[in-house]
């Protein structure tokens, strides 16, 4: 069995595979509608394998993310060969079956999952038997509920993994490991990376605004007004296609983010555009042609698959702003505001890259005096969205408390609660979805490993305490005024 994925143009193949009809293929998806991103399983001669091709193509049509769908895919794939193995298939498998599936996954395959895989796993396993219920292909899930969950996963819910930056590890971060300075902001004449002022404009971007790695990364230049006339000093940008669950929001993009885009656009983003007008002008076919942005830039008008067509730019999907480009008449711009090298937008994998070289970098610098603590792990973009609403919630309690104070109120009125609550507008900021997955922030308003350093400064055994006396410390048991011993 081989599993396809079409995205834009193109159709991705996993796997290698000697022979293969691609234009037969592409005919497959093009007969069957099958929306951008849909997986699709084929067997030896081509055929599409049911029922899961008619729920890959299902999914797509109901607008599940690509993503999403592929990680479904992958699972579905692999439940499907488990059972070929046993002589079964999707409709006769049994609980002892998918149970074995389960133990399999979690300690006998190669490589094996932890319980947080196996829940995404198990999250699959259920919605593919779901649609095969509602599809007639069977009577009811194989397996029986266990108290209150009807899911083969844990049941356990996993405490949300808050990872936020200090100040100076954010500054360490930006400048010397994305932006290729040294600790001491100094030009560091050994550097030898790729577009510096790019990597740290979006750095400064993913923390000002606490945008996902996703939505700040498919930006487009008419969403922070940089199309024409002059760079506004803000702005606020609607998210929409390219927001989790496509749950629109908006975004401000303050000052300090919108001037540290100068040097890249003034200074590296010409440079890539230029280089690469030869290249988009041979793919002109392939590529969303725009000729004229409408209504403020609020719509783009061009060819696409050789038809004129109009476009509001908040409801282009990742894929079609990928292949963007403004017909300037001096050549065609893409519309992405942060370009690879090909002038591309970058995929994930790329910003993975230049984070990954950004942590070698300041692992390097780490033993220079003027580096600050690093952590274990290497940094991830998610760390700076989790540091935007830490000091976002920090700033805006104290200004709730401070407001309290100054009026001499024993607490706050129930409108004025409800219009300046943190969390609340923590939340709406973030878009988190429930007020109970930011309320998992309180927990971080203080680091509790620097209350403990701060609580032992003196109790260490270099300074001679003993287990007891610490112990008591904690328990708050020592007499006040007691010696140390």
């Amino acid at each position: 069995m081989q599993l396809f994925f079409t995205d834009q143009r193109r159709v991705w193949k996993v796997g290698t595979v000697a022979g293969l009809n691609y234009a037969e293929l592409s005919e497959l998806f093009e007969r069957r509608r099958l929306p951008r991103g849909t997986p699709v399983l084929l067997d030896d001669t081509m055929r599409p394998v049911e029922p899961l091709t008619s729920w890959f193509r299902a999914m797509g049509l109901a607008g599940r993310d690509a993503k999403t769908m592929r990680a479904y895919a992958y699972t579905a794939l692999m439940l499907f060969n488990f059972l070929a193995a046993r002589g079964r298939d999707l409709a006769s498998a049994s609980e002892a079956d998918l149970l074995e599936f389960r133990l399999w996954r979690r300690e006998q395959a190669e490589v094996t999952v932890g319980q947080a895989a196996w829940d995404r796993d198990a999250a699959a396993v259920g919605q593919l038997y779901d649609f095969l219920v509602q599809s007639s292909h069977i009577l009811g899930r194989p397996w029986r509920p266990a108290g209150r969950s009807s899911s083969l996963g844990s049941g356990v819910s996993r405490d949300l993994r808050v990872r936020h930056m200090e100040l100076e590890q954010y500054l360490f971060c930006r400048d010397v490991g994305f932006g290729g300075l040294r600790p001491d902001a100094s030009l560091d004449g050994a550097f030898r990376g790729w577009w510096p002022h790019r990597n740290r404009a979006a750095c400064e971007l993913a923390l000002m605004t606490g945008m996902r790695l996703q939505e700040w990364s498919t930006l487009l230049l008419p969403e922070l007004g940089l199309t024409a006339g002059p760079k506004p000093a803000t702005v606020d940008v609607d998210l929409a296609a390219c927001a989790k669950y496509r749950r629109p929001r908006s975004a401000y993009v303050p000052l300090g983010a919108m001037a540290l885009l100068d040097p890249y656009l003034l200074l590296e983003r010409p440079r890539i555009v230029a280089g690469v007008q030869r290249a988009l002008r041979r793919r002109s076919r392939e590529l969303f042609v725009i000729q004229r942005l409408e209504a403020d830039g609020a719509r783009a008008r061009g060819v696409l698959d050789g038809c004129m067509v109009t476009r509001v730019i908040k409801e282009m999907d990742p894929e079609l702003r990928r292949i963007a480009v403004l017909e300037t008449g001096g050549g065609l711009d893409p519309l992405a505001v942060f370009l690879g090298q090909g002038g591309a937008m970058l995929s994930f994998s790329g910003w993975d890259r230049v984070r990954w070289r950004a942590w070698e970098r300041m692992q390097q610098w780490s033993s220079d005096r003027e580096a600050p603590v690093l952590p274990r792990h290497c940094w991830c973009y998610h760390d700076l969205r989790h540091t935007f609403a830490l000091r976002l919630l920090i700033y805006l309690t104290r200004e709730a408390l401070d407001d309290i104070k100054a009026r001499q109120l024993p607490m706050a009125t129930l409108l004025d609660h409800m219009v300046g609550n943190p969390l609340l507008v923590v939340q709406r900021r973030l878009g988190h979805a429930h007020p109970s997955t930011t309320y998992r922030y309180i927990r971080y308003l203080k680091d509790p490993m620097r209350e403990v350093d701060e609580a032992f400064r003196n109790w260490d055994a270099a300074g001679g305490a003993s287990y007891i006396a610490i112990a008591r410390h904690l328990l708050n048991l020592e007499e006040p005024g007691a010696a140390q011993r």
